[in-house]
């Protein structure tokens, strides 16, 4: 089985507050593989895809994120991730 893992960090000013947690989590459920997110050092992981559980993580500006995937498509979906905590949750969506 496929695992795919990365790091990132959390720049976006305001946090990982509720609208870049959707983004988030929309972004998870396009692909199959089974995604979990975790703040580092030592988070828990948690199901990137729950806005429930990415939400409870309370995440600031300056966290350290890893982003592990399982399954097909685990590395696209890792580095899509990564890519829009990068850009502070700038996909080009609007809401």
């Amino acid at each position: 089985m496929t695992v795919a893992r990365a790091t990132v960090a959390l720049t976006a000013p305001v946090g990982l507050h509720a609208r870049p947690a959707v983004k988030l989590t929309r972004l998870a459920k396009r692909f199959p593989a089974r995604v979990r997110l975790r703040h580092l050092p030592d988070g828990e992981p948690v199901d990137a895809k729950s806005i429930v559980r990415v939400m409870g993580l309370k995440l600031r500006t300056g966290a350290m994120l890893e982003f592990e995937a399982e399954g097909e498509g685990a590395r696209e979906a890792v580095e899509a991730l990564c890519a829009l905590v990068a850009a502070n949750f700038e996909d080009g969506e609007h809401g």
